[in-house]
């Protein structure tokens, strides 16, 4: 049962650019630990937390920031038919447990180039954590950077965990230990301890805020056992009034800047105009193991996308769409690949007549102008780019329509919107924020 403390809860994020076996050593310093079983803080008078934190681009992924998006549509959609197959009792078909396949880009491809993150403290006394915010996973691990110390309050299982992002992956031990995210919201959270971890230069791990389902299959020896997440801890011990997360995301044309908010257990309306639209998550598989919707696309009036479903995902910077809608993008847009970038290029006098995309969602249209289409030019040279060239951060998802996810609607969509997963009544809500219309880029 629920305890009866609610309140709303808030973190501000940073724009990023970017084992089978317990070790003995700490193995025995874990067996010491003296663990609180039932550990909770309820939150104070004030019950909105906000952690400023700092930005970060990561130059050698950034030249492959096409690859590292497809390799990670790749691995989504895989563990999604992953876990539909071990909900019919099928057999799976990707690679590490929990991970899905997709297969891995060699290590220079790996680092991801822009994600938000925010500062765990874990343990008592409590040791700070950067951990990338995920929509598109919900494993909650630390290790890639950091190493992890264990204190009086971790408690050692006897389980391993392995997840994979086809971009990185990571493998190690599950602990239980105090993670605290926010002045009064302190939960006993279950979390890996990598001992391996490749592809997070530059973070500590991950937090990840997706559906439940995706830890499922993620831990050994019991594959079938899942993982309550961070949110589903807080609502359980009644630290959020609302079963949700609220995300927000501004643009940006420099490489240092707050401009992310997390906020769970409720909405900040000072970050969004007008009202919240709601949809519901959809029943198509494999999107609706995610934050999955249903969405159509057009190009001023003319169709790119018929309605299909897909995800809205924290961990991809572009947005990727299905490859026959991409090549009518590609061909109303006029835009070529690039051989150094990879991404759709366009001239001044292709961008003058550039149209504005609509997302049809829940029977309301989010426009995303010419100008929030293309890549900030003032970022050009550390994509690998040249300065005066115009960049389109519409791609090739990599297979055609009709898979049950044809599109990943990722930050360079969800920086122009407020978006809200609410787990509690399963749909997801988009309204449009001071950043929407934009010319930042």
């Amino acid at each position: 049962m629920r305890l009866p403390t609610p309140s709303l809860v808030t973190l501000s994020l940073s724009f990023v650019f970017s084992v089978s076996a317990i070790p003995l050593d700490l193995l025995s310093s874990l067996s010491n630990a003296a663990v609180a079983k039932s550990y909770s803080t309820a939150a104070d008078a004030n019950p909105v937390r906000t952690l400023a934190l700092a930005r970060r681009f990561n130059s050698t992924g950034s030249r492959k920031i096409l690859r590292f998006d497809q390799a990670r549509a790749q691995a989504l959609r895989q563990r999604g038919q992953d876990t539909d197959n071990r909900a019919t009792g099928g057999s799976s078909t990707g690679g590490d447990s929990g991970g899905g396949g997709g297969g891995e880009l060699e290590a220079d491809a790996m680092s991801q180039v822009v994600s938000y993150f925010v500062t765990a403290l874990i343990g008592t006394p409590p040791q700070p954590y950067n951990l990338l915010v995920d929509t598109g996973s919900s494993n909650t691990w630390v290790g890639a950077g950091r190493p992890f110390t264990p204190s009086f309050t971790t408690n050692p299982t006897v389980e391993s965990f392995s997840v994979s992002y086809g971009s990185g992956s990571a493998r190690g031990f599950e602990v239980e230990d105090t993670v605290t995210l926010a002045d009064g919201m302190t939960i006993r959270q279950s979390i890996g301890v990598a001992t391996v971890a490749v592809g997070f230069n530059g973070v500590d791990g991950i937090l990840g805020i997706g559906p439940q389902v995706l830890t499922c299959g993620s831990l050994g020896p019991n594959s079938n056992e899942c993982i309550p997440t961070v949110t589903d801890n807080a609502w359980e011990a009644g630290l959020i009034d609302e079963y949700m997360v609220g995300v927000s995301f501004r643009p940006s044309g420099t490489l240092d800047n707050k401009n992310g908010e997390l906020t769970f257990g409720g909405v900040d309306e000072s970050k969004y105009n007008g009202r919240l639209n709601w949809t519901p998550l959809t029943s198509i598989s494999p999107a609706k193991y995610y934050v999955g919707i249903e969405q159509s696309i057009t190009y001023g009036a003319q169709t790119v996308l018929p309605a299909s479903a897909g995800i809205l995902d924290t961990g991809t910077t572009l947005i990727l769409i299905a490859s026959d809608a991409f090549k009518k993008y590609q061909d109303y847009t006029g835009g070529e690949p690039d051989d150094e970038v990879g991404l759709l290029r366009i001239t001044p006098e292709q961008y003058a007549n550039l149209k504005s995309l609509y997302f049809h969602i829940g029977g309301v249209a989010y426009e995303l102008t010419p100008n929030a289409q293309i890549w900030p030019r003032s970022l050009n040279e550390a994509l690998g780019g040249s300065p005066d060239y115009l960049y389109l951060i519409v791609n090739d998802f990599g297979a055609a329509q009709g898979l049950g996810m044809d599109f990943i609607n990722g930050m360079s969509f969800l920086e122009r919107f407020y978006m809200v997963y609410d787990i509690g009544n399963s749909r997801a809500a988009l309204a449009t924020t001071p950043y929407t219309y934009s010319e930042v880029n």
